[in-house]
C-alpha cells in the first residue's frame, strides 16, 4: 500500500512538473470560454433577427402610410 502511494505521488509530481496538469486546466478553461462565446453568438444572432423584424415592420408601416396618403 505504501509503495502504491509513493508511486502515485511521484507520478503526480512528475506530471505537474512537465506541465500536463496545467495543460488540462487550460484546456478546461478554453472549453468554458468557447461555450461562453457560442452562447454570446446565439444571443447576437437573435438580436440581429429581432432588429431585422423591427426594420421590416417599420418599412411596412411607412409603405402603408405612403399608400394611404396617395389616395
Amino acid at each position: 500500500m505504501m509503495r502504491q502511494l509513493t508511486v502515485l505521488c511521484t507520478a503526480a509530481v512528475l506530471l505537474a512538473g512537465c506541465g500536463l496538469a496545467e495543460t488540462a486546466v487550460v484546456a478546461g478553461a478554453n472549453g468554458a470560454s468557447a461555450a461562453q462565446e457560442a452562447k454570446q453568438a446565439k444571443q447576437t444572432e437573435q438580436k440581429v433577427r429581432d432588429d431585422l423584424a423591427k426594420a421590416d415592420q417599420v418599412a411596412a408601416d411607412a409603405r402603408a402610410a405612403a399608400e394611404a396618403a396617395a389616395q
